[in-house]
């Protein structure tokens, strides 16, 4: 990791720590997945860092490069890899990880589009049989991003809710089409969260 890269990294670990978190819904710390979008992630990991047990499920570009290396910062096991890139073992792994970790997973990521669920936060709560939890974030301040996510960085002090859905299982698959109605339900679900 370049110096400066560390540098970035610590700094936005500062800024973190004065972000003023509210949080709406309960969060157990039980095995789970849980899935919030791409552009609004720093202030999720962030608060998920004070759990032992927790894996983070990045892209392996250079963008992820930079995630993971603060998600090292907050003591995540890392799963590297995406839909587009090594899906199959990132789903395998992510199931490995799930007896006693709770994953998190931008559904919508690496690359959109955005607000859009991919159906692997479903196929990990399925085969690892352990719930999936919606969180939407709504930040007061921040930078905005001219990216395809729209990615949000809070400014330091930054009002922040982070909301929680209730829990939703998956006990069947098979039916590609009802699996559809699925995604599209959890969509609207965020939105209505949001």
């Amino acid at each position: 990791m370049k110096i400066t890269t560390k540098i970035g990294l610590y700094l936005l670990y500062l800024i973190s720590l004065t972000w003023r978190v509210s949080i709406l819904g309960t969060c157990d710390k039980n095995p789970k997945v849980v899935a919030f979008w791409h552009g609004k992630m720093l202030p999720v990991w962030f608060y998920f860092r004070k759990y032992k047990k927790k894996a983070g499920i990045v892209s392996s570009s250079k963008d992820g490069q930079i995630l993971s290396d603060y998600l090292k910062i907050l003591n995540f096991e890392l799963i590297r890899g995406s839909s587009s890139k090594g899906g199959k073992k990132v789903i395998e792994r992510a199931v490995e990880l799930s007896d006693d970790n709770t994953i998190l997973i931008t559904p919508d990521g690496p690359r959109g589009p955005i607000d859009k669920m991919k159906i692997g936060a479903v196929l990990i709560s399925h085969r690892g049989n352990i719930p999936l939890q919606l969180c939407s974030v709504k930040i007061a301040w921040s930078i905005k991003l001219k990216s395809w996510d729209k990615f949000e960085i809070p400014l330091p002090f930054s009002p922040i809710t982070l909301k929680f859905s209730e829990i939703y299982e998956f006990n069947n698959l098979d039916d590609r089409e009802e699996v559809q109605k699925q995604l599209i339900t959890l969509e609207k679900i965020m939105s209505d969260l949001s």
